[in-house]
């Protein structure tokens, strides 16, 4: 689950993480009233930013500074409601809703923070780099080896040695090395405390006072540990999420919208990865990933078909099935469920193996729709792919 700048900056200022002093609006009298509170505590300007779950804002129009009340009212009058592309939005873009007012500050030096889990070595790393700002996805192309990688055992945390080698590749002054330890000390029990995925700070910066801050927050959180962070999970904006993953979600289904136009249906994610992959092999394109996992039942079968066929793109569907604690005949039986509801009248190719197989075919095949059933996964791929193109 992603959460916006302003929430993340939210979470962090708990954790001792020092942040710009700001405030959301969804409006522009908010705006303006956030701006004058601001320039009344001093602040010297006020910088108006679009809260979209993506990067790039800048680049795009959604980041603007404003030397007075008026003028962020302005801005913010503008830039509420506009669509902002950016190269992670895609063409079609995000309409921008609220807005985070924050106080600009003297920048010496912009900087890069970021915490993941590394898989491979089945332990989080912490990364660093003084080539910090909008560019560091470049910079991580061009030179990996400007950015710093600091694997942390689970059992021992960040060590106060790790946090030191971190902040003098990062280029600090003598000054600011104790803080900045602290200030990593802090990401990191954020980072560990909330189940975040991702912590990324870009920039992260020194002011030309001597300050350390975290100029902008972007966190994302492990879907499978919200239970334990009610809090969390109440800062969800569906609004910012494609409609059919929304949906998905109300029954447990895992789905992600792609851009082909054969639908899937699977159980399991290492069967949707090879459903995909050989249908790409057979010429064509998936439209989503779709599982409906191990034990879904014949309701949730339904309802992913459904939501299946809410993607005007999809011309075809294939639903590849390997019966294991989900049965082949409870799948059948929510397929059929939903092509009576939905009076179906595209393709549907189907591969079925495993558990009562024989008797979910015959449920297929005397439910009175025109259901393939192929006999390969390479058979099944070929022909769904004929059938989308013949749409």
């Amino acid at each position: 689950m992603k959460i916006h700048e302003y929430q993340g900056k939210g979470i962090l200022k708990k954790y001792g993480v020092t942040v710009p002093r700001g405030t959301m609006a969804i409006s522009r009298e908010e705006a303006d009233s956030a701006a004058k509170e601001l320039f009344s505590a001093g602040a010297t300007g006020v910088v108006v930013k679009a809260q979209i779950h993506a990067g790039g804002r800048g680049k795009g129009g959604g980041v603007k500074i404003a030397k007075s009340a008026n003028e962020a009212g302005d801005i913010a009058e503008k830039m509420l409601g506009m669509k902002l592309i950016t190269h992670q939005t895609g063409p079609e873009g995000r309409i921008v809703r609220r807005l985070l007012i924050e106080e600009t500050l003297p920048i010496e030096k912009e900087l890069y923070l970021g915490i993941l889990v590394d898989r491979a070595e089945g332990k989080p790393v912490f990364m660093a780099s003084a080539a910090g700002g909008m560019e560091i996805e470049q910079v991580a192309a061009e030179n990996p080896d400007a950015i710093l990688k600091q694997h942390i055992d689970p059992g021992m945390g960040l060590e106060a040695f790790q946090a030191r080698k971190m902040a003098f590749a990062l280029g600090l002054n003598a000054k600011q090395i104790n803080p900045a330890v602290q200030f990593l000390s802090n990401l990191y029990k954020a980072f560990l405390d909330t189940d975040a995925s991702l912590l990324e700070i870009n920039p992260f910066i020194t002011t030309t006072d001597g300050r350390l801050f975290a100029l902008d927050a972007k966190l994302t959180f492990d879907d499978n540990a919200l239970f334990r962070h009610p809090d969390i999970r109440e800062l969800r904006d569906i609004t910012e999420e494609d409609p059919l993953e929304v949906e998905a979600s109300k029954y447990s289904l895992n789905y992600i919208k792609l851009e082909g136009s054969v639908g899937c249906m699977v159980n399991g994610a290492g069967l949707a990865m090879a459903t995909m992959d050989i249908i790409k092999y057979a010429g064509g394109m998936p439209a989503n990933f779709l599982d409906v996992g191990g034990g879904a039942n014949a309701e949730q079968v339904a309802h992913a078909f459904e939501i299946l066929l809410s993607d005007k793109s999809v011309k075809a569907v294939l639903i590849n099935i390997f019966g294991g604690i989900l049965r082949v005949d409870t799948l059948a039986t929510g397929v059929v469920e939903a092509a009576k509801k939905t009076n179906i009248k595209l393709p549907v190719v189907l591969r079925l193996e495993g558990t009562n197989v024989n008797e979910g075919k015959k449920i297929l095949m005397e439910s009175g729709f025109n259901f393939v059933v192929a006999d390969t996964m390479k058979d099944a791929a070929d022909k769904v792919v004929a059938a989308a193109r013949a749409v």
